[in-house]
């Protein structure tokens, strides 16, 4: 007799998993399923969402990238700074983003200019990044940064008790979607994961690309900068420490493979919210903190045995 087998895509899983994780929650607290607490959980989801989105690109080629954390928290030391000498919100916040991209793009150039394992290059930077926060503030925090403007409804407005930092995600969700999903450099980045050596031979700009996507991971490290900035009123030196490792968490949750070339964007996002439902549910079921690390990191192991699986 001829053995059934129904297979299901993982994004189609993982959303399975968020909708079953979200009920369970549901029954055991009553008050998840409330608007406010939906907006909270919004509202936390931004940042690892936002780093996950730049996180997809780099595994997606092949690549890792454990700097994410340190980038986010030197270039909201420097948007601190720069709103702490007055310039204007607007131009502190679009010299943040430039630095963020630039700092990867050196990250990027690392790898694939002299063919470099990311894992070590990424742990490099990541301790150079690190270490470059603290000469900068002196190992104190940035405060007082001001209450109106752009910067602070980047992180504490809301638009129809929208919380600005979730339409930021859902924005940035659905143009990096698109430009995977439907241009030549999307394309290219599925080409170089999947095979590298035969993307290089089609023609393809292989090392511009392994550099980019690391670009753009910088950029969206320090557009969740600006957000945590903002949301703190102030700039901490340990600002973004774990966040690589929740991104990580968020995009292979969401089916994207390690070893890159298959994935989608809706995966991350549907990642990323599962990690925020699960720590949101936890804290709602008051369930230490220290348990809550063992529960985060069944959950990462579980993932990445899928991911083997497959």
């Amino acid at each position: 007799m001829k053995k059934i087998e129904i297979k299901i895509p993982q994004q189609y899983g993982s959303l399975i998993g968020l909708l079953l994780l979200g009920a369970l929650l549901s029954i055991l607290s009553p008050s998840f399923l409330s608007l406010s607490n939906l907006m909270n959980v919004l509202n936390q989801v931004s940042l690892n969402g936002l780093v996950a989105i730049g996180m997809t690109f780099v595994i997606l080629s092949g690549g890792i990238d454990l700097s994410v954390g340190s980038v986010l928290a030197f270039s909201g030391a420097v948007l601190a700074a720069l709103l702490k000498m007055g310039l204007p919100d607007m131009l502190a916040i679009v010299l943040g983003l430039a630095l963020g991209t630039l700092m990867g793009l050196v990250n990027g150039a690392f790898i694939s200019r002299f063919n470099l394992q990311p894992f070590i290059v990424s742990m490099a930077f990541m301790t150079m990044y690190r270490g470059a926060t603290f000469v900068f503030t002196q190992g104190r925090p940035i405060t007082g940064l001001g209450d109106t403007g752009v910067f602070v409804a980047s992180g504490r407005g809301d638009v129809l008790g929208i919380p600005w930092s979730g339409i930021v995600l859902l924005a940035a969700f659905f143009i990096t979607a698109f430009v995977l999903d439907k241009t030549v450099f999307g394309k290219g980045i599925y080409a170089i994961g999947g095979n590298a050596e035969a993307a290089r031979l089609s023609g393809l700009p292989v090392k511009r690309l392994r550099a980019s996507v690391y670009a753009i991971s910088g950029f969206f490290a320090a557009l969740a900068s600006v957000i945590l900035t903002s949301r703190l009123d102030s700039a901490q030196p340990l600002a973004g420490q774990g966040y690589e490792l929740d991104a990580i968490a968020a995009v292979v949750l969401g089916g994207t493979s390690l070893a890159g070339g298959r994935g989608f964007m809706v995966g991350t996002i549907i990642g990323a919210f599962i990690i925020g439902v699960l720590n949101n549910g936890l804290n709602l079921l008051e369930v230490s903190s220290f348990y809550q690390q063992i529960v985060k990191g069944a959950v990462i192991l579980l993932a990445v045995l899928l991911d083997r699986r497959k």
